[in-house]
């Protein structure tokens, strides 16, 4: 198959992400814009408020990616984008757009799904990991261990029975009074404590499964914090025990699913797996057993178009290109990842 560049539509959550990926010559340029600061007033993200700032921002970072790469639309030669899971309203936004500049370039679009970006986006980098690998899908939505054989091949081996550890550091961090995003603020006040000096649990550390539970977690530090009026030094200690119990457990899951598949390669996405005390982890526990983690770049850790162009294109590579559209899509607002495997298989 000849050369293909491929955009990339990311608009799954708070992020508007665009990229231009090359088949041959690799990712040419991508632009990220992010609605922390508009949601912090709230909190958290209000999904009307982030489907309107999607339609502001498309056109420009469309505009700024081609001229960054040094292209036109006529360059494009085929459109991925995020068709699920993640908030319908902001999936909508970017999936009208792709198949509306689709039907006008007569090019093909390609729905991806939000996850398999995740987790092909470590293969983005200049030393990418060879299949098959054991994956870590760690961020606000979603905490899951999968087996990845190949594009489009991901066996599900546990997953978290409640809160995803990125909303329980959240969750955590609204619990200390620290600011949104939630995540980097607890990340930087455990910096300052001192674990240990306040106890906490390591939910399901031992359950002899690959599943996850952090919902517990979140309580025992509410019932912390309802002790006595905490000084900043105590919220720090709590901090810095809290990012330990979560990071322990992710450690030791990831570990164990290796020794069960007898894989020496685990691969690390989504926004927890920028968090520096679990690459620390991550890093010294695969060391042990003679393996190696792979973490995409640190600005591929969020949501962004480039892992999205990058998994349309492995697609494509795969299959002839699919029939131009009609500008017909179905989004999914939930959409379980292992649904591809069934597909491909099929």
């Amino acid at each position: 198959m000849a050369s293909m560049k491929v955009l990339g539509i990311e608009s799954s959550c708070d992020e508007t992400g665009l990229a231009l990926y090359d088949t041959e010559r690799g990712l040419l340029a991508h632009a990220v814009h992010t609605q922390v600061a508009m949601h912090e007033a709230y909190g958290g993200v209000v999904p009307e408020l982030a489907s309107r700032d999607h339609v502001r921002r498309l056109i420009p970072l469309l505009e700024k990616v081609l001229a960054d790469a040094g292209a036109t639309r006529g360059d494009i030669d085929a459109i991925a984008y995020t068709a699920g899971p993640g908030l319908a309203g902001a999936l909508l936004v970017g999936a009208s757009f792709a198949e509306s500049l689709a039907v006008a370039l007569d090019v093909p679009a390609l729905p991806v799904h939000h996850l398999e970006g995740h987790l092909l986006s470590p293969l983005l980098g200049s030393e990418p990991p060879a299949f098959p690998f054991i994956a870590l899908l760690v961020s606000g939505g979603h905490t899951q261990l999968m087996r990845v054989s190949k594009v489009g091949d991901y066996e599900l081996l546990g997953e978290s029975l409640d809160d995803a550890a990125g909303e329980a550091f959240d969750k955590t961090a609204k619990l200390l009074g620290l600011g949104y995003p939630g995540g980097p603020a607890l990340a930087k006040l455990a910096e300052t404590g001192v674990a240990g000096r306040s106890k906490l649990p390591r939910p399901m550390l031992n359950s002899g499964d690959l599943a996850f539970s952090f919902s517990g977690l979140k309580t025992a530090v509410l019932t912390a914090v309802r002790k006595h009026e905490m000084s900043d030094a105590e919220k720090a200690d709590l901090a810095a025990e809290f990012q330990e119990a979560v990071t322990d457990v992710l450690a030791a899951k990831a570990v164990a699913a290796c020794r069960q598949h007898r894989l020496s390669s685990l691969v690390v996405a989504g926004g927890v797996g920028a968090n520096r005390r679990l690459r620390q982890k991550l890093d010294g526990a695969l060391a042990k057993i003679g393996g190696r983690v792979y973490y995409p770049e640190v600005e591929l850790c969020t949501d962004n178009g480039a892992m999205i162009a990058f998994c349309g294109a492995q697609r494509l590579m795969q299959q002839a290109l699919p029939d131009r559209g009609d500008g017909a899509f179905a989004i999914r607002p939930r959409w379980p990842l292992d649904e591809l495997r069934a597909q491909a298989s099929s």
